[in-house]
């Protein structure tokens, strides 16, 4: 999957040259004393292993800090701050107007200069000569850089959502992550995964993907069928989403069964499954449908009762697949 963001990196201009000149007791005709104008400030993008996706980035304006203008006294302006943007390990920068590649960040801590900051302007007193003992004139400062930059990430989402269309997969993923994909009662409302962010705190955080529906005949190509099946592949962990008014049970087996026609490693990744829209069933046949899936083999600590479009039982999920996450993680190191 493709995470994608589009920004504009402004760098600094540079400050302006002086016209000055001395001004002392006894001596009438001080020579040039004005000082060159600061470099403006340059903008870096820096990869950052600590970095999943650039979904925080999209659509943000950065920019350098101008440089300062040259002062009398021979006193040279301030230069511009840079600034770096983090991205993650992995990303492509692309100059979005001429489609060119600028850098291809493979390892953590690359850094590539992305928008130059403008040269400062010379004061007079660097104009002086032998013959122009008095100059008046000084250099403007350059402009900064300005550019159009697309950021391009290939991202394996650590949790994949898995369910029939209208399941409610859209409705969870913009309710437990910053994502906000569109929702409406029909099937096949999603045809692109979604991608979103979970945070668990200020540090930790995990990427979870929307996969469209999936339906019986999926693994053989039907509906949206093998296009998305792919993407699951990649993914660390499952959650599967069921709506509990639907027949949950059948439906589960049948997701089951498609996953495991079209990879068997599908269905010896952890998961957890999710019944969904208990908003609209009495707290009884809700219990009586857990049962029904404990009764079939299926541990208790794997199964949560949750509703996505009302907001109920999804910190329990979200902890729950954080730490099935980090289990994981550990044992592959």
């Amino acid at each position: 999957m493709i995470d994608e963001a589009r920004i504009t990196v402004v760098a600094g201009n540079g400050g302006n040259g002086c016209v000055s000149f001395r001004r002392e007791k006894y001596i009438p005709r001080g020579g040039p004393d004005g000082g060159d104008g600061g470099e403006g400030g340059s903008v870096y993008i820096e990869s950052d292993s600590r970095i999943k996706t650039l979904s925080r980035l999209n659509g943000r304006t950065f920019r350098a800090s101008k440089g300062e203008h040259g002062k009398g006294n021979n006193r040279h302006g301030k230069n511009g701050e840079s600034i770096v943007i983090k991205v993650p390990v992995g990303t492509i920068i692309r100059d979005e107007d001429t489609g060119q590649i600028i850098a291809d960040l493979k390892k953590d801590c690359e850094k590539v200069l992305v928008a130059r900051g403008g040269k400062g302007g010379k004061g007079n007193a660097s104009f002086k000569t032998s013959t122009n003992r008095a100059p008046r004139y000084a250099q403007k400062g350059k402009d900064g850089q300005i550019r159009h930059i697309k950021l391009e990430l290939k991202i394996i989402a650590d949790v994949g959502i898995v369910g029939f269309p209208n399941a409610g997969k859209s409705t969870l993923i913009s309710s437990i992550s910053n994502s906000r994909p569109k929702i409406a009662p029909y099937p096949f409302t999603t045809i692109t995964p979604n991608l979103g962010i979970v945070d668990i705190d200020e540090i930790n955080h995990f990427v979870i993907v929307d996969i469209p529906g999936i339906i019986e005949g999926a693994s053989k190509g039907k509906g949206l069928g093998l296009r998305f099946l792919k993407h699951i592949e990649r993914t660390k962990i499952l959650l599967f989403l069921l709506d509990i008014n639907d027949e949950p049970l059948k439906k589960f087996k049948i997701l089951r069964r498609e996953l495991k026609n079209y990879n068997e490693k599908l269905i010896k990744k952890k998961y957890i499954l999710c019944l969904n829209k208990i908003d609209s069933l009495p707290e009884e046949e809700v219990n009586s449908t857990k049962e029904t899936f404990i009764r079939k083999g299926i541990k208790e600590e794997k199964i949560f009762t949750i509703s996505a479009l009302k907001k109920l039982g999804l910190d329990n999920v979200k902890y729950k697949l954080f730490e099935i996450l980090k289990d994981v993680e550990n044992r592959n190191k």
